[in-house]
């Protein structure tokens, strides 16, 4: 297992900055090239899909006002509409207003490298002096991923390697675990490859109707220069990613912290992979097309998505 030191290590050793030029801001998006692309396309066998997201809970994940309008004729300020549309009396309308904070332990979404700083800088070398208070990152924000993720997804079972029905909080996964689930499941990682992370907290989500709190199984530190040397383009875990807690000190979040700032690797939060997997044994093919589409927020450090698996 890596030390400490090891882990601090990996912002260099590890480290994408400039691969792609002094102005990149995808990171590891980079290896999805169109040859990655057509061969995602190839993945789709069966033609299913399925979502790798929850649903956003009202009221406790989000804040929502509704306005139902059964006549549109009758809302305030239709006299002053086209007179066709305050003559007619037949349509009616209903509309929202959303709000949410989307990062943390529940709600699926996608982090951009923006998302996280190391000594005050972020991906690529630039200063979190580019995040401002009233138009967000100028920097590596989501919508550097304005054009979608569409990939090869590969969904690693491992509480089913391990024979388990879900890892216990705090029980990291670490490459031996990934090569098992690789070998008992028939598939292997490519480069431009998505890595979604099954440890069967989703599974006890649904059981327990709970999340748990700030302990959590997901990946070890030691995973990483595994995806760095497999050319990973994108990871997911039905967690928050990293196993709380992590065992270092000094580096409460490795994942995150090396992933985004060091890799430029983007990260998908909090996936439902049950139904994933359930779909996956059923048809025998681990493999499959995933198509990732954030929100095109401006300036911001990522975006609740719903990512669908395709088989």
């Amino acid at each position: 297992m890596p030390t400490q030191d090891d882990v601090l290590g990996y912002f260099d050793t590890l480290s994408n900055w400039g691969r792609w030029g002094d102005d990149d801001e995808l990171g590891t998006l980079n290896h999805i090239t169109d040859d990655v692309r057509l061969a995602a396309a190839r993945a789709v066998r069966h033609g299913r899909s399925v979502s790798c997201a929850w649903e956003v809970a009202v009221p406790e994940e989000m804040e929502r006002s509704t306005m139902a309008c059964p006549c549109a004729a009758d809302m305030p300020g239709a006299e002053n509409m086209p007179t066709a549309f305050h003559a007619d009396r037949r349509w009616g309308f209903s509309n929202e207003r959303l709000g949410m904070s989307f990062h943390g332990n529940t709600i699926t979404h996608l982090d951009s490298p923006c998302h996280l700083f190391w000594d005050g800088t972020m991906y690529n070398g630039r200063s979190h002096s580019l995040v401002d208070a009233a138009t967000g990152s100028a920097w590596a924000a989501v919508t550097a991923a304005a054009n979608g993720i569409v990939t090869r997804g590969v969904l690693l079972d491992v509480a089913g390697a391990r024979g388990v029905p879900w890892l216990e909080p705090g029980q990291g996964v670490v490459p031996e675990d990934l090569e098992e689930a690789e070998r008992r499941q028939g598939v292997r990682v490519r480069p431009g490859d998505a890595v979604l992370l099954r440890t069967g907290y989703g599974r006890f989500r649904h059981e327990s109707g709970a999340a748990s709190g700030f302990k959590q199984a997901g990946w070890h530190a030691s995973c990483l220069p595994w995806l760095h040397e497999r050319k990973v383009a994108l990871i997911g875990a039905d967690t928050p990613q990293d196993v709380q807690p992590s065992g270092y000190d000094d580096v409460l979040m490795p994942v995150h912290a090396v992933s985004l700032v060091a890799m430029g690797l983007w990260l998908l939060d909090n996936c439902d992979l049950e139904a994933c997997t359930t779909t996956a044994a059923e048809l025998g093919q681990w493999d499959f097309q995933l198509a990732v589409a954030p929100v095109r927020f401006a300036g911001t450090s990522g975006s609740p998505v719903n990512p669908i698996a395709t088989f």
